[in-house]
């Protein structure tokens, strides 16, 4: 997922920031680790199955443990894409995002081998290649986008958890089953546009018979 610029904020397609869309009826979420206050709305993920709605406090960063999953300082909602809306937004607490986002997909084709002297390959030379990282890293090497370009990554869809250890896997807070892996989200590119996740990586994972995820940063 790589940023392309801004978006209106209340717009039906893959964005962070903005105001979160949902059906008839929903209410904001609350913090339920330590300051219960409005979570912060993250982003806004059209999948096909349906729209991914991930919400993270940040009232006080660092008091609530939002890198969590079952912390309550975080939210994953699953809706269905008919009949979604704007959400009042609440007029207290750390509701939203300087800036909207827009996301577009880009495909990265990349040969770890042909550029085995990269930084982040030197990193992690000790470990299989994952997936992500080497697109993340083949982004940079693509020849119309130039270098440099690793901070306009915002992440990506399906596929598996970069580097998160099985422990970690959360399951459904609903039906205790497993929850299924959706994206990784990077705080972004700017103060503007940015969520803090203290310089982690986030995951996001939904159950689709429960209609509810979970997050969590490494």
């Amino acid at each position: 997922m790589i940023y392309d610029g801004t978006a209106p904020a209340d717009s039906d397609v893959l964005r962070t920031g903005g105001v979160p869309l949902a059906p008839a009826g929903f209410t904001w979420p609350m913090c339920g680790s330590s300051c219960g206050g409005p979570l912060q709305f993250f982003a806004h993920l059209p999948v096909e199955y349906g729209a991914l709605s991930v919400f993270v406090c940040q009232n006080d960063p660092g008091a609530c443990d939002s890198w969590d999953a079952t912390s309550g300082a975080n939210r994953v909602y699953l809706f269905p894409r008919e009949g979604l809306q704007p959400v009042a937004v609440p007029e207290k607490g750390v509701t939203l995002l300087p800036a909207t986002s827009a996301i577009r997909i880009h495909a990265v084709p990349f040969d770890p081998e042909e550029h085995e002297e990269h930084e982040e390959r030197e990193e992690h030379d000790d470990l299989a290649p994952d997936a992500y990282d080497l697109a993340r890293s083949g982004w940079k090497w693509e020849p119309e986008e130039g270098f440099g370009k690793q901070r306009e990554v915002l992440g990506s869809l399906g596929g598996s958890p970069s580097y998160l250890e099985d422990d970690r896997l959360p399951t459904c807070a609903s039906c205790a089953g497993t929850t299924e892996f959706a994206a990784h989200l990077e705080e972004g590119i700017s103060r503007q546009t940015a969520m803090n996740l203290g310089g982690q990586l986030g995951y996001v994972f939904v159950c689709r018979a429960c209609c509810r995820g979970a997050f969590l940063t490494d």
